[in-house]
């Protein structure tokens, strides 16, 4: 299971916010280059990073910041927020991101999705973001009627590769993940699945392991990292240990 320590940008800064609230938000680092390259000290090789702004907006903000990590880290990235256009996910992808996610636009413009699919495949991953069981939308801010599982099932259809999905109700409160909601979402499509929101501890990360009929190919860490309730190399190890070689690196290495 891959360990993708995350970085959300806001105002060219590392924040975190707790569950999606942008009045409850805390600022980490002013310095996002250097909080990747302590990632990347740590074993980290995979980065998960979310553009508030965009996310907030519809408009990008950080593709030059996400470049300058890349450059300065080597570290596969990630990226999410305000990518609406084919010119959007070329962008960050030419910026050197391993892979883009995309939200909104995914919920909202299903054949915009189709063809960021044929343009760019496995490079093009949806991020679910769930609230009471259906699909929250612009940094969470918009709320939709449209149930998690049927939509996670419309996209792995259509050939996405790759879910992130996300518990608002968890996500910067260091409880541990939902993992029964985590478990039924796995179990009802094939594409690989990224689990975010909640993992605050070594226990955390050995229950997602454990999980039936599979575990996650991946968990994404934010707030438990910058606070200092878990530590990174920790994480590694138990994450990888007596594992074969994550699913998740091999897709993107194949891209």
């Amino acid at each position: 299971m891959e360990i993708l320590p995350a970085i959300d940008l806001r105002g060219g800064k590392c924040v975190r916010l707790a569950q999606g609230d942008a009045a409850r938000q805390t600022v980490y680092s002013d310095d996002p280059v250097a909080v990747a390259r302590s990632f990347k000290d740590a074993g980290a090789r995979w980065l998960h990073v979310v553009d508030l702004d965009g996310a907030f907006s519809g408009v990008r903000r950080h593709t030059d910041t996400v470049r300058a990590i890349v450059d300065a880290t080597g570290l596969s990235v990630e990226l999410g927020g305000g990518l609406r256009s084919l010119d959007d996910v070329r962008a960050c992808l030419d910026a050197g991101c391993a892979r883009v996610v995309l939200g909104t636009a995914a919920h909202e413009q299903p054949d915009f999705l189709r063809a960021a699919l044929d343009q760019f495949g496995a490079a093009i991953a949806v991020g679910i973001d769930c609230r009471n069981g259906r699909v929250a939308l612009r940094g969470w801010i918009d709320q939709t009627e449209t149930p998690v599982a049927s939509f996670a099932a419309q996209v792995a259809a259509a050939g996405v590769a790759t879910l992130i999905y996300t518990d608002i109700a968890v996500d910067g409160m260091l409880a541990g993940p939902d993992c029964g909601t985590l478990r039924s979402l796995m179990g009802s499509v094939q594409a690989r699945v990224i689990a975010s929101g909640g993992i605050a501890s070594l226990a955390h990360i050995a229950a997602l392991r454990a999980l039936t009929p599979r575990p996650p190919d991946g968990c994404i860490i934010g707030k438990a990292l910058y606070t200092g309730m878990l530590d990174l190399r920790a994480a590694l190890a138990i994450a990888v240990a007596d594992s074969s070689p994550s699913p998740l690196l091999q897709g993107a290495l194949s891209v």
